[in-house]
């Protein structure tokens, strides 16, 4: 008889989901390809969208711009200075709701309820970097429009609207004094000019912009002659890609994946995210593990207790990795009274996904590593801004992801790399983007 290590490979490699068959220079091979293809235009799950964000230009010191963050159901307003020795200074800081989180909104009410938000530092800068975390399309202005909200916010006629115009706009309507150059940009990109302000004076070779938390993104800087769905850049300069890497279509997915994702109200969509971020791991780990209860990998009883688990959350996946013999998260608990081989069976289960994710997360930034074509000198190495919960808090993935791109990116493809966590990086970021575009 099969010992569980053996069982849970088998299963998985039924299914198609066992980390071992991922090969990641194929799959890295792959989403080079299909980064390629998004920067010429042609059909990509890969948006590879321009930001017309630049990062050569020096950071001022000693002056202040206006910066804002609307991410999920907050709406955070501050100023930021860089002082002579490169540290920033925070300041003026409040917190707001977004608006549209607590019901549905009007464009003027949108508009006219984040001027509101700003009075109070409206008169300090003439310059905002506005981090504004949802999909959208930049123009050479640096403004953007809004392409679709997600994560509840309930603003329809705010699609397709220019979010620095109207809310210019918005600002003469209140009285707050002479239009704002405002800079628009997303997380990822906000993270990727955080490392920019690193005061340690550490040289790298280039930036990349990383989020693994509810959701999953990056962003790294591109040679504008690479860039060639884009008209009128100058080929000699640079600019920051968004690359919206959570929709990636080509990673290996397995028969769960599909399932996992037709039962979602987006099939289709953002299909690389359901296999790695926070807000899908724990469910489609849930699916694989009914999936194997229905293959008999459990006794009867531990199926029947797992069967009635109602909903698995990542976090309830980093605890019970954490310590599958406690009691306090829904896994746990399934294997009250259980053999010593259920529990085995459980755990191995689940740390096979978590390494999958792992190992999918390393195939991301080495393809955007070596896309930069930067860091092959290990004293000016390629910097990773890392940000989200996920990335830092799901037990053993951090490591997991260093392991996998110390084994591929720096001995194999010889590209060497340093991540970093940036504190307030959304707010110090936005700044940069103020300040020097």
């Amino acid at each position: 008889m099969k010992n569980s290590k053996g069982k849970v490979r088998d299963f998985l490699k039924n299914k198609g989901m066992d980390p071992a068959d991922i090969d990641i220079d194929r799959t890295c091979r792959l989403f080079l390809d299909e980064m390629d293809k998004g920067l010429a235009g042609r059909k990509s799950s890969l948006a590879m969208l321009p930001t017309y964000i630049e990062t050569e230009s020096r950071i001022p010191r000693n002056t202040p711009v206006i910066v804002m963050d609307a991410g999920g159901t907050n709406f955070r307003v501050a100023t930021v200075a860089f002082g002579n020795g490169g540290k920033a200074a925070i300041e003026n800081f409040r917190l707001f709701k977004m608006p549209g989180s607590a019901g549905k909104v009007s464009k003027e009410e949108f508009f006219r309820t984040m001027a509101g938000y700003i009075k109070h530092v409206a008169r300090i800068s003439e310059s905002v970097g506005f981090c504004f975390s949802y999909p959208i399309e930049m123009f050479p202005s640096k403004d953007g429009r809004v392409l679709y909200f997600s994560k509840e916010i309930q603003a329809p006629h705010v699609q397709g609207q220019m979010i620095g115009e109207n809310l210019n706009l918005a600002i003469a309507a209140a009285g707050l004094g002479p239009e704002k150059k405002m800079v628009l940009l997303n997380d990822t990109v906000a993270a990727l000019l955080a490392g920019r302000a690193d005061p340690s004076g550490r040289l790298f070779d280039t930036h990349i912009g990383f989020i693994l938390g509810t959701g999953t993104n990056c962003s790294y800087v591109e040679r504008n002659k690479n860039i060639t769905k884009a008209k009128d850049l100058n080929p000699v300069g640079s600019q920051i890609i968004n690359v919206e890497s959570g929709a990636f279509g080509k990673a290996p997915r397995g028969t769960v994946d599909r399932k996992f994702d037709r039962s979602l109200t987006n099939p289709g969509v953002n299909v690389f995210e359901k296999m790695i971020s926070g807000a899908y791991l724990g469910p489609v780990c849930m699916w694989t593990i009914l999936a194997a209860a229905k293959a008999k990998l459990f006794s009867g009883a531990t199926a029947d207790r797992l069967a009635a688990i109602t909903g698995l959350s990542t976090e309830d996946l980093s605890h019970f990795v954490y310590n599958p013999h406690g009691r306090d998260n829904v896994l746990s608990a399934a294997l009250a009274d259980a053999d010593e081989q259920d529990a085995e069976t459980l755990y191995r289960l689940v740390d096979r996904m978590i390494e999958r994710a792992a190992k999918l997360t390393a195939i991301n930034l080495s393809s955007v590593a070596l896309k930069s074509g930067k860091g092959s000198n290990p004293t000016r190495p390629v910097c990773i801004v890392a940000e989200g919960t996920t990335y830092y808090h799901l037990t053993s993935l951090k490591q997991r992801v260093e392991y996998y791109l110390k084994q591929y990116l720096v001995d194999r493809k010889g590209v060497h790399y340093q991540t970093i966590s940036v504190e307030n990086a959304t707010l110090i970021g936005a700044a940069i983007a103020g300040l020097t575009n």
